[in-house]
């Protein structure tokens, strides 16, 4: 169990003492209103998801969230607003042992709210992006595009689920040191984000489109290319897309089943450019965007 911080809310600054041998790992996300929500989201899902948004960041560096601040802009002080707003990050919060250390208040004209989330690992255990190695393979957790497909098709309740009350991967994450090479929370979508790692390890990858999880009610809709967009460039996952060495497969499988979290091996990386390729069932090549793109059009 570990110990609070050495000085909580009530200061110009809150003070923490780290478990001796750990290292902090910190992380911070903003969410601003119109550009990564809309100005009638229920307040409660946005607790939840603007604290859960930082603890998939934490997860995919392997760190157990412990502490965080909140600085949210508001135009007016609503208590029925805040209250609701409160249930959701306390609740996520707790679940997870986070203590709230600290944060500010100020007048905006739009709802902004960032959250500085802080963990901790052992030293020297962190899943990096530059870990992975040529003959990885690679693996995703749960199921993508979801969250992507609520943008467009709200009406389906699922979807919108995924959306609004992302599950960050705490434990995953957790449990995968010693396991993973390298790791990346998937906030802008597999396409953009996996290149990250291509880019940082110095080491090219190929995937297997039709080995990518992903919901069964995309079936229903019938349309192949909002479904390959959603799945491969659509955002708001918060799923954990990490690599292994192929001796790791049977650990990696026993712990998706232990964590009744599905864990899909989706490709492989290989020696080369930081370059993604993504083959249909066929071998061909698939085309594809990049992931979000935090500057361009809403």
């Amino acid at each position: 169990m570990h110990g609070g911080p050495a000085l909580g809310i009530g200061d110009d600054c809150a003070l923490l003492r780290p478990n001796a041998g750990l290292e902090l790992a910190l992380t911070t996300d903003m969410l601003v209103e119109g550009r990564h929500f809309a100005r009638d989201v229920e307040p409660r899902s946005l607790g939840h998801k603007s604290l859960a948004v930082n603890l998939s960041d934490l997860a995919a560096m392997g760190a157990a969230p412990r502490w965080a601040l909140l600085a949210i802009g508001l135009p007016a002080a609503d208590p029925a607003w805040l209250e609701k707003f409160a249930e959701g990050f306390f609740a996520l919060a707790q679940r997870h042992g986070v203590a709230l250390i600290g944060g500010d208040t100020t007048r905006a004209s739009l709802r902004t709210i960032s959250i500085t989330a802080i963990g901790e690992l052992p030293s020297g255990v962190g899943l990096y992006r530059s870990g992975a190695q040529a003959g990885d393979d690679i693996w995703v957790s749960g199921e993508l595009g979801g969250a992507a497909l609520a943008l467009r098709r709200p009406d389906i309740a699922e979807a919108a689920q995924r959306l609004h009350w992302p599950e960050p991967r705490v434990e995953l994450g957790e449990r995968l040191r010693g396991l993973a090479r390298s790791a990346i929370d998937l906030s802008d979508g597999l396409a953009g984000d996996l290149v990250h790692i291509l880019e940082r390890s110095h080491v090219a990858a190929t995937v297997e489109y039709e080995r990518i999880p992903r919901a069964a009610f995309f079936k229903t809709l019938g349309d192949a290319g909002l479904e390959r967009d959603c799945v491969l460039s659509g955002g708001d996952d918060y799923e954990l897309a990490f690599t292994a060495a192929p001796a790791k497969r049977a650990a990696i499988e026993s712990l998706g089943r232990e964590l009744a979290v599905p864990l899909t091996r989706i490709g492989t990386t290989q020696t080369g450019e930081p370059r993604l390729v993504v083959r249909d069932a066929r071998g061909a090549p698939i085309d594809h965007r990049g992931g979000y793109d935090h500057f361009g059009a809403p």
